[in-house]
């Protein structure tokens, strides 16, 4: 799968886990449209990092939802700690 593909699941798997975060947190310092869009960027974050880690023969789909998750959470917590 292209890099093209991989960014968009990236942004996907990243908005889903902010949604899924700021439900269970119930808040993480943005309405619903911040966090979706720090969830994004921490997806991203996530999986350039993974990918610039790790160079993997084709495609792989845990690691292609589970890096960008991992950064969306992590960025969402890092956001939510530096707004107290």
């Amino acid at each position: 799968m292209d890099l093209q593909a991989t960014t968009i699941i990236w942004l996907v798997v990243g908005a889903l886990v902010a949604w899924l975060a700021a439900r269970i947190l119930k808040r993480t310092g943005f309405r619903l449209v911040g966090d979706i869009i720090v969830g994004m960027i921490g997806g991203l974050a996530g999986g350039f990092i993974w990918n610039s880690v790790h160079s993997a023969d084709g495609f792989d789909l845990y690691h292609a939802i589970a890096s960008p998750a991992v950064g969306a959470v992590v960025l969402l917590v890092l956001w939510r700690l530096a707004r107290r």
